[in-house]
C-alpha cells in the first residue's frame, strides 16, 4: 500500500464514529474515558463485549458482528490503515455493534476495566517462532495475564490459527497452567458439524487461500476458570 493511500485511510479513520485511537499515555495512565464505560458510552447498550486482537482488515470482527447482532465487537490492531476497510464496511452496512480500537495489544489491560470483556478472539497471529521473539507471542503467559484481568470470570478465549506451532505451544502452556480447555482441534475444518459454526462459517481472505492449498486450520477455546 502506498504512503498516500495510508495517509488517506488515517484521515478517514479520524472521521469514523466507530474508530477509537487512544494515545499511549491514555492507555498507560488509565486516562481513556471509555475504560469501564464501553457499553454505556460507545455501544450504548449492555450487550456482551467481544474483542478480536490483531484484527487486520477486520473481516472476522465484521462477520462475527453480523452473526451475533446481540453482542458488541471490537477489532483491535495497531495498523489503522488495515482495519480501515472493516470500519468503513461496518459503517456502510449500518452495523452499530462493531467498533475498532487502534492500539498495541500489550496495552490492552489499560483500556478496559476488570471484568469488562466477555470474549477474546485471536485470529491468525504471527507465531513468533524464533526464541528471542517469544515475548511478542500473543498467547504467552504475560499476555494471558492481561486478558484474564479484563475478562469476566467465565469469559471465553478463542485461538484460530494456521500455525501448528502456535497451536501446540498454546495447548502446552494451557495444560501447564491447568486452565480449562473447552475445545481443541488441529484440523477444525476436518471434523464437519462438530466444529463451532463461528469458526468454520467465517473465513478471512488469507484463510481461504490456506484452505485452497490444503493447509489445516487449528482452533482452541479455553477459559481462565472452570
Amino acid at each position: 500500500m502506498g504512503s498516500k493511500n495510508k495517509l488517506k485511510r488515517f484521515r478517514e479513520n479520524d472521521t469514523f464514529s466507530n474508530v477509537v485511537q487512544p494515545s499511549r499515555e491514555e492507555a498507560v495512565d488509565d486516562g481513556l474515558r471509555l475504560k469501564g464505560n464501553w457499553n454505556k458510552a460507545f455501544f450504548k447498550n449492555n450487550n456482551p463485549i467481544v474483542l478480536e486482537l490483531g484484527c487486520g482488515k477486520g473481516e472476522y470482527t465484521v462477520n462475527l458482528a453480523k452473526m451475533y447482532p446481540n453482542k458488541n465487537f471490537l477489532g483491535v490492531d495497531i495498523k489503522g490503515a488495515r482495519f480501515w476497510r472493516g470500519a468503513k464496511t461496518a459503517l456502510e452496512e449500518g452495523l452499530d455493534n462493531v467498533g475498532f480500537l487502534r492500539t498495541q495489544i500489550e496495552l490492552i489491560d489499560g483500556l478496559f476495566d476488570e471484568n469488562e470483556v466477555d470474549e477474546i478472539w485471536i485470529t491468525f497471529p504471527d507465531p513468533q517462532i524464533k526464541f528471542k521473539r517469544t515475548k511478542h507471542r500473543l498467547t504467552n503467559e504475560d499476555f494471558l495475564n492481561k486478558y484474564k484481568k479484563i475478562l469476566k470470570q467465565q469469559g471465553l478465549m478463542h485461538l484460530k490459527t494456521d500455525s501448528e506451532f502456535m497451536h501446540g505451544y498454546t495447548l502446552g502452556l494451557l495444560h501447564g497452567l491447568r486452565l480449562p480447555i473447552d475445545f481443541a482441534h488441529h484440523d477444525v475444518y476436518g471434523i464437519g458439524d462438530e466444529a463451532p459454526p463461528e469458526v468454520t462459517s467465517i473465513q478471512t481472505f488469507y484463510e481461504s487461500q490456506y484452505l485452497e492449498v490444503g493447509k489445516k486450520i487449528t482452533y482452541i477455546r479455553f477459559r481462565f476458570s472452570s
